[in-house]
């Protein structure tokens, strides 16, 4: 790795962390006027949709093996996005934000637990302040009426790191722009199910938010896919923490809403607990998200 593509990967990353704050925002734009399932059906749609013209010229990256896998991440892939547009929709969206970068806490738990990987002391220290940092997070909205969609923000937390530790065994023989193209093929179908039930048109304005997130949302899984190429990823991963503060100010500017200090707080120490385990993991490959 050179230090051009050291920064690279890194600056890459970052635009994926601005991304991820402007589409946070749209999902709170639409709150109240379109329902959850039909912003995961669009957004799949308009990301495949985005993603055709690289399938075209390149098909190859259909070839695989692992056809029932990209089914199962599918339907994990779709009920994560569902939770956290939910959980947008009826939090401080930097609280949600926040919980969600707990992913990487229960993807060390679940390699401990299911894929025999014995965490070092690094890695149980970072365990211990994640979960710590869940808590401050989440105790103070307790008896606010929030309990609920912060729950579903944690759901959202748990799926994706159900789907990353699937990736950890089919990143093995499949590429990652075929991890991407296959999720969304496999997601389109699955969300339209759901979607018909909940189905309500959407405005002019409506659906021209609603492609500019499934663009931003396919532009990001290959952005982060060519980011963890050039850099390592315990120098790339943390950049993604950058969401948080992007989040924040546009929730500032746009709805007014300001962060707990609870939020904050649990954010530092999750954001630790992400550092030390990206210092344990130095070395060792590590399967690019998608």
């Amino acid at each position: 790795m050179t230090d051009r593509n050291a920064v690279t990967g890194v600056s890459i990353m970052a635009l994926v962390a601005m991304g991820g704050a402007v589409d946070s925002t749209i999902v709170r734009l639409l709150a109240g006027e379109v329902h959850p399932f039909v912003i995961g059906f669009t957004r799949v749609s308009f990301g495949l949709i985005a993603m055709l013209p690289l399938i075209l010229r390149r098909p190859e990256m259909l070839r695989t093996k692992a056809r029932a896998g990209h089914v199962i991440r599918a339907a994990l892939k779709l009920g994560s996005l569902v939770a956290m547009f939910a959980a947008l929709q009826a939090a401080p969206l930097a609280t949600v934000t926040a919980i969600g970068f707990a992913a990487p806490i229960f993807v060390t738990l679940g390699a401990w637990l299911f894929l025999s990987e014995k965490p070092g002391p690094l890695r149980l220290g970072g365990l211990l302040l994640g979960f710590a940092g869940i808590l401050v997070i989440l105790a103070p909205s307790i008896g606010l009426g929030e309990e609920r969609a912060l729950m579903l923000a944690l759901l959202a937390a748990l799926l994706t790191a159900a789907i990353q530790l699937m990736l950890k065994v089919m990143g093995r023989t499949d590429r990652a722009d075929t991890l991407v193209a296959w999720n969304l093929i496999m997601s389109v179908p699955l969300a339209a199910i759901p979607a018909w039930y909940f189905w309500s048109t959407p405005t002019t304005a409506q659906w021209g938010l609603l492609a500019l997130q499934g663009v931003i949302g396919t532009v990001s899984q290959l952005g982060v896919t060519r980011a963890f190429q050039l850099a390592d990823a315990s120098l790339v991963a943390p950049v993604d923490f950058l969401r948080l503060p992007f989040v924040a100010l546009s929730a500032w500017l746009i709805f007014s809403e300001l962060s707990p200090l609870s939020t904050w707080l649990g954010a530092a120490l999750i954001f630790a607990a992400i550092l030390l385990m990206a210092a344990s993991a130095r070395g060792r490959q590590v399967v690019v998200p998608g």
